[in-house]
């Protein structure tokens, strides 16, 4: 099973941002603990973060035909990008939500997520754990026929 792990903008400055709000654990740990998961469960993960809309949004193409599933931390791009949706919707690769905060519990303008209504599953407000949540989640998913779009 190929998986993939996409972080969008400021989400490279995990471990140092806010730790207030967003924690002490950095992505490349983040990456590491996914990995580390993922191999646990017989899976493969690849990993990217940018800070580029458009980057996120050709990362999103190329999983078409070659990755089962995807989690995806598309930062304030969650909450202000049709493009990542309809991205996630041309290629029909399932994927979960992530965020280290609960947006719930936010701005008003957090608490509604463009890629929400597509996701499998949104993981909100774990922290750093919440990716290994929603990989297992997502594994689980796809191998019981319930994750495909």
């Amino acid at each position: 099973m190929k998986l993939a792990l996409l972080n969008g903008p400021s989400l490279n400055l995990l471990g140092t941002r806010e730790p207030a709000r967003y924690g002490t654990t950095t992505l490349a740990e983040v990456e590491g603990r996914c990995a580390a998961v993922a191999a646990e469960l017989g899976a493969s993960l690849t990993c990217l973060q940018s800070n580029h809309e458009g980057a996120l949004i050709d990362a999103i193409h190329a999983l078409r035909g070659t990755c089962d599933g995807a989690l995806i931390n598309a930062g304030a791009y969650s909450h202000t990008s049709l493009a990542l949706r309809d991205a996630f919707a041309a290629v029909a690769v399932p994927y979960v939500e992530v965020h280290l905060t609960n947006v719930y519990a936010r701005e008003p303008e957090r608490r509604r997520s463009l890629l929400a209504p597509g996701a499998l599953a949104v993981v909100v407000g774990f922290g750093a754990q919440g990716y290994e949540l929603a990989l297992r989640g997502l594994v689980g998913r796809l191998r019981d026929g319930t994750g495909r779009p």
